[in-house]
């Protein structure tokens, strides 16, 4: 679900996924210092960032393309609002180490994969609002922002590049593939909300405080 420069030709666009992921990164950070101790937090958010960076380079074949898993959902419910400049950064790196996504399209990059993200920390912290069983309510909304990270950024890539595409390419082919691509990435979505409830489940019993919660925010 990686842009790469080229595909996105209207400046207007690009500079404004470059003003919007500036607002959500200065948001985010500002949450970020409203924490109890948000440095404590630095060595896990660096560990999953670079889990995140390794992870959307591996490229799993199934004809005619590939797929690789993007684990965005999972980043939003472990880390919370770091989860946004941690994405920001790896997809940094992506571009200028291996042109994986782009230079002059890291801005709408962070935004498909960026906002889900934080759409996923938002749906985890659901649980806290439930009765009853939260072991059990903790892997239902793991699972559902797992496999709702994905999800939402593949319809997001969906509409970027539908709307964007270049008048001197056959549009509507363009159009099919980009809807198939998308259509490919639900088993990733039902593994990754597997993964991520997997590891939720494991966190929540042994060491809860990794946990992101909305309520360790000071007011």
């Amino acid at each position: 679900m990686h842009i790469p420069d080229g595909i996105i030709d209207s400046p207007l666009v690009l500079l404004g996924g470059y003003g919007l992921t500036g607002g959500i990164t200065w948001y985010s950070l500002k949450q970020i210092s409203k924490q109890r101790n948000p440095q404590a937090k630095v060595p896990k958010a660096a560990l999953l960032t670079a889990t995140f960076f390794v992870i959307n380079l591996i490229h799993i074949p199934v004809p005619p393309a590939s797929l690789h898993l993007v684990l965005n959902g999972m980043m939003g419910a472990i880390l919370g609002y770091f989860s946004f400049p941690a994405i920001l950064i790896a997809l940094f790196f992506h571009g200028v180490m291996f042109q994986h996504g782009g230079v002059t399209t890291l801005g709408v990059n962070a935004l498909i994969m960026g906002v889900p993200a934080l759409l996923s920390y938002y749906i985890f912290e659901l649980r806290h609002r439930l009765k009853g069983n939260q072991e059990q309510w903790t892997k239902v909304f793991a699972f559902i922002a797992g496999a709702g990270g994905v999800a939402v950024s593949a319809l997001f890539f969906a509409v970027i590049v539908i709307t964007n595409i270049d008048a001197d390419i056959d549009a509507a082919r363009e159009r099919q593939v980009v809807v198939v691509s998308m259509i490919a990435y639900i088993i990733p979505a039902l593994i990754e909300g597997t993964f991520t409830m997997m590891l939720a489940s494991f966190l929540d019993r042994v060491k809860p405080e990794l946990l992101e919660s909305k309520y360790e925010i000071r007011t």
